[in-house]
């Protein structure tokens, strides 16, 4: 790779870690070309991006920002980068779906989210999580009880005083 080359790596690198909400660093070692795009193609549909990048250029990205942790200790062996753009949990659920039919492989070595490093135990934790989708809809049922038995006792004292207001119609007919 000639310079010009590598500068245009590090500043797209530099690029898809600032967009992405979530980056995972895997070590793909014993995983087949064939597997990779298996896991390219199922990281696409939940909105990530699987790319290996040099450690040396990786390194330079994170050594040069100053928004970004210390992970060059990580950056050794063979490395990949998932960038979660869309759904932070959908990225982490992808890849350990993938590595549970593939003998455990890729392996977390570690994320980086909202520039704090999150350990391979954490990331597993996010991948058990439900997705972004369920938890609205999880939110969406938590908040419709309550407003609906607001709107059912609001219904009944409505029903209440019609109830009241004919009486008293009523009683003002006989009386009037």
């Amino acid at each position: 790779m000639d310079r010009t080359q590598k500068e245009t790596m590090v500043s797209g690198l530099k690029e898809r870690i600032e967009r992405a909400p979530v980056t995972y660093l895997t070590d793909f070692t014993g995983l087949s070309v064939k597997e990779m795009t298996v896991l390219r193609s199922s990281l696409k549909r939940s909105g990530a991006e699987y790319l290996v990048v040099k450690n040396r250029l990786a390194q330079r990205v994170f050594a040069e920002s100053e928004d970004l942790p210390d992970i060059g200790d990580s950056l050794t062996g063979p490395t990949g980068f998932v960038f979660g753009y869309e759904d932070v949990v959908g990225a982490a659920k992808a890849l350990s779906d993938f590595a549970k039919d593939h003998g455990k492989k890729p392996v977390f070595k570690l994320g980086v989210m909202d520039r704090k490093v999150l350990q391979p135990e954490q990331i597993d934790k996010m991948a058990t999580l439900p997705s972004r989708e369920q938890l609205l809809a999880m939110l969406a049922g938590a908040l419709e009880a309550p407003m609906a038995a607001l709107a059912s006792a609001l219904e009944a004292k409505l029903q209440e005083t019609a109830g009241l207001l004919d009486a008293l119609r009523q009683e003002r007919e006989k009386t009037g």
